[in-house]
């Protein structure tokens, strides 16, 4: 190491910083806008992140590792357990705790939820990121704000839209300036720790959520069979779409195979940027029946239950 990247590494402060909140207040929207770069899977239906996701922002001294999470909630089945241990995971592993909130709505039981259970983790600066400000009516920012700094009245604040990245630079400082001194955790150009086929995985998923509506999308898993660099300009993946019955399976595919060509084709055009080649994309739609109460077949999907 030289002795300038050693100074460096000296000054730097880093840390992690865990991106919790209910379903559906964006916090992947907010950690894609910090990082510039689409990491994690965008969608308007609740509970679309199910796993940890790692978004690395990296600056002249300093280094915050974004841990996006699934939205805190009361589970009604296994997956949903999973999904809220992962969140209070991240909580306990945090140096400092990014609470996300709709402004759009007055705080709910889901709010008071995450507030307990961030009051419940190891004790690390929190911030509230009042997101949506750009959806609310004039006259309904203060009241709004006044009752989601009520939940945490200890920690500091910034109201701001992720969507349009309003007031998301003030926040990103006030998130800096709470980091401990620490190392240089990744190299300054990575942005992720997700494997491409984990990230291919999610952008497949991502078009299902975005293309189905009512129970489907909730009950896909999506796993890559096959990854591989055919020639220097084309890539080959096939996956498989999992869905828990046969009527869901029938949706997916849609009349003449229509969606899930749709489906295909908008996540073949996400991959081609992603990887910068040409992608085959080959999906195919299987039933593993009742996969989220099954705690085997999510161990299996990667979705691993801790023993209590």
């Amino acid at each position: 190491m030289s002795e300038e990247r050693a100074e460096r590494h000296q000054l730097l402060h880093s840390g992690y910083v865990a991106v919790v909140g209910k379903p559906n207040v964006g916090k992947s929207t907010l950690m894609n806008r910090i990082l510039g770069e689409k990491i994690a899977i965008v969608s308007p239906k609740p509970q679309t992140t199910r796993l940890r996701q790692l978004g690395i922002y990296t600056a002249p001294d300093v280094q915050a590792i974004f841990v996006d999470t699934p939205g805190i909630h009361q589970p009604r089945h296994k997956l949903g357990k999973f999904m809220v241990e992962v969140a209070r995971a991240a909580l306990n592993d945090a140096d400092v705790i990014l609470f996300v909130c709709d402004l759009t709505t007055l705080p709910d039981d889901d709010d008071a939820r995450v507030a307990a259970m961030i009051r419940e983790a190891i004790r690390v600066p929190v911030v509230l990121a009042l997101n949506k400000l750009d959806l609310l009516e004039p006259e309904q920012v203060i009241p709004h704000v006044e009752a989601y700094r009520a939940l945490m009245p200890e920690a500091d604040w910034e109201s701001l839209s992720a969507a349009n990245g309003d007031g998301v630079p003030a926040l990103l400082r006030r998130v800096i300036e709470k980091l401990p001194p620490g190392p240089l955790y990744y190299p300054e150009d990575q942005l992720s720790t997700s494997a491409l086929r984990e990230i291919a995985a999610e952008i497949v998923r991502e078009k299902v959520l975005l293309n189905l509506e009512q129970e489907v999308p909730h009950a896909v898993a999506v796993e890559v069979e096959e990854f591989a660099e055919r020639s220097p300009t084309l890539t080959y993946i096939r996956v498989v779409i999992y869905v828990e019955r046969d009527s869901q399976k029938g949706i997916l595919i849609g009349r003449g195979g229509a969606m899930l060509k749709k489906i295909g084709s908008e996540a073949r055009a996400d991959l081609e940027h992603l990887l910068g080649t040409q992608v085959y994309l080959e999906p195919w739609v299987k039933v593993l029946k009742n996969w989220r109460q099954d705690e085997r077949l999510l161990a299996r999907l990667g979705y691993k239950l801790r023993p209590q």
